[in-house]
Formats: C-alpha cells, structure tokens, sequence
C-alpha cells in the first residue's frame, strides 16, 4: 500500500494557510486588474478537483489504496482555491468567486478507464507545475508570487505520486499499463501540434452536456485559459518543450526506454499495441 507513505512524506512538506504566506510583503501598486481577474480564474479551476475527486472514486471503487490518497489530492487541490481566494477576499474582495460560479464546474464526467485517467492527469500535474511557474515570473506583486510558487510545488509532488501508482500499476496489470500510459502520453506530449490546452480541466467528460462540458467551458470567462496562456504568462513554445520532455523523461524512466521524442513514443505505443493484440 503506498497511502501511508505517501501521507507521511506529504505531512512533512505541507505549508500553512496563515504562518507560510507573507501575507504582509502585499503591495497594493504591484497588482494589476488584470492580474487580479486571473486569480479568480485560476482559483475557480482549483475548485475542480471536487468533480475530479468525484470521478476518481467512482472510477476506482476497487483500489482502496488510491481512494484513500484522494483524502491528501483532494484537501492540497482545495487548499490551492482556498489560498487564492484568501488573497482575493484580503486585497480585492470585489473579485472573489460566487458560490453560484464555483459550484458550476462541479457536474458529472462520464466513467474512463482508470489506468488512461491515471496518466492524464499525471500528465495534468506536470502541466500545471510549468504553468504556476510561469505564473509566478509573469505576476509583479510579492504575496500572488510567492503564492505561486508554493502551489507549483505541490502539483510537482502530486504528479510524483501519480508516477508511484503508475508503476504499481504496471507491477500489476504489465502491458495493458504500459499501452494505457503510452496512448495517453503521446497526446499529452503533443500539445505544441493543438489548438487547445492539453489539461483535463480543458478535455470533454460528458457527452449529453457537450459542448458545456470541459471545467474551463463552465467558467465565467470561458476563454480565458487560452488569453492567460498565450498573452499574459505567454507560455510559448520553450515552456511547452518542457513539458513535453518531463513527460517523455518520466516515461522512459517508468517504462524502461528512451523516448527522446513524442514519435519515438507512438513507434513505442504501435509496438505494443501490436503484441497485445
């Protein structure tokens, strides 16, 4: 069972709400309405972890070891929309998210295969490091920086632990691991070839409600994902590369092989798919 390390590991590293933020370096000047109207988007996305955590256990009723580390996902994913409405309601309260807008991007996703959702949002986390980071450079007042920085942090120790149940999967089910991992992460790998941000909270998980059927379609600024993406944090090309390469590293390192780039990945999925069948 790994939830008891896991639990552990994540007790030593866990920050404080009230003692861990400097709350008191806040510089009014250096937070700009632009800025402030990002926070309350990110701090609403945060908010989905309870639909996904939803998912995650109905999807997992089996695996009593990773619906147990739900409890650890589910209250740091909470606690990064917590902290970021903090700020909001301590500097700029008029901005703070409605009940009525958080409570709309909880709604139903449709039932996946577990070992795919695993590795998506493995690769969901590893995203969401590199774009907190950036985040965090792209933000001029200290307090929202600093806030940034923590939470990219946790979502690298969250993928981390994605990374250990990826491979007690493939101790357990071998090669249908493998294909799942390698499917899913050619097409998070390949984010420079879409148009849309390759994330879960901006996937189709409910086919009756599409196309209001993706987190960031439920948001109050449905496209403000691509805008803070491409002309605020300007996550371009070099920032999409390391994405690309932490995944492929993780999966050369998980399955055993090299995979220097996203082709030799799908030449790795071809092969296996092939010997399954």
């Amino acid at each position: 069972m790994l939830y008891p390390d896991l639990f552990r590991s994540f007790e030593r590293v866990r920050w404080s709400l009230e003692d861990d933020i400097p709350w008191d370096r806040f510089d009014r000047s250096l937070l700009s309405n632009e800025q402030a109207q990002t926070i309350k988007m990110n701090a609403i996305t945060e908010w989905a972890a309870l639909p996904a955590t939803e998912m995650f256990l109905r999807d997992n009723r089996d695996d009593s070891d990773f619906s147990a580390f739900m409890s650890i996902w589910f209250y740091e994913e909470q606690k990064h929309a917590l902290v970021l409405m903090e700020y909001l309601r301590r500097f700029r309260p008029e901005l703070l998210p409605t009940d009525d807008e958080l409570h709309a991007v909880r709604f139903e996703f449709d039932p996946a295969p577990a070992l795919e959702t695993l590795m998506l949002h493995f690769c969901g986390e590893v995203r969401l490091n590199h774009w907190y980071r950036r985040a965090a450079e792209w933000h001029t007042e200290p307090v929202i920086r600093a806030i940034y920085e923590i939470i990219a942090r946790d979502e690298a120790r969250h993928g981390g632990a994605y990374l250990q149940y990826m491979r007690r999967a493939i101790a357990q089910a071998g090669d249908a691991a493998r294909a799942a991992f390698a499917r899913i992460g050619v097409l998070m790998a390949s984010a420079r070839r879409t148009a849309q941000a390759l994330h879960p909270t901006n996937l189709h998980v409910n086919q009756a409600l599409f196309p209001h059927d993706t987190v960031q379609s439920r948001m109050p600024e449905p496209g403000w994902l691509e805008r803070w993406l491409d002309q605020q944090i300007r996550f371009d090309e070099e920032w999409e590369r390391r994405v690309a390469d932490r995944i492929l590293h993780n999966l050369s390192l998980l399955l055993g092989r090299n995979f220097g780039s996203v082709q030799e990945l799908n030449r790795y999925r071809k092969e296996l798919s092939a010997s399954i069948t």
